[in-house]
């Protein structure tokens, strides 16, 4: 059974940092490109991030996303964050590059999603 689970979200105030993880079972990650995406209430989910299996990057503004195949796991790294960056945050696995790296249909496996909510 395939499982993503992300973590490392949380409350923060503008102008703060977080890294979000996301771990992944059931799966050999070194074989799938990852994505990160995030929807915000009443707002429809938008990718942010990108990374292929080799580590190439597809990103949005202030977002780095990384990748530890040892550890099964992706990060994406948010810095100078903003009250709009307040969203649930969802990673997702899928085995090839798809139409395009901001596409959000084609994803096989998506994880249950983290929460940051930023404060002004």
């Amino acid at each position: 059974q395939v499982q993503l689970v992300e973590s490392g979200g949380g409350s923060v105030q503008a102008g703060g940092s977080l890294r979000l993880s996301c771990v992944a079972s059931g799966i050999r990650l070194e074989d799938f490109y990852m994505g990160w995406f995030r929807q915000a209430p009443g707002k429809d989910r938008e990718a942010v991030a990108q990374i292929s299996p080799i580590g190439l990057t597809t990103v949005k503004g202030r977002f780095t996303v990384s990748r530890d195949n040892a550890k099964d796991t992706v990060y994406l790294q948010i810095d100078g964050l903003k009250p709009e960056d307040t969203a649930m945050y969802y990673c997702a696995a899928r085995m090839g590059p798809g139409r395009s790296a901001f596409a959000i249909d084609g994803w096989q496996y998506w994880g249950q999603g983290t929460q940051v909510t930023v404060s002004s």
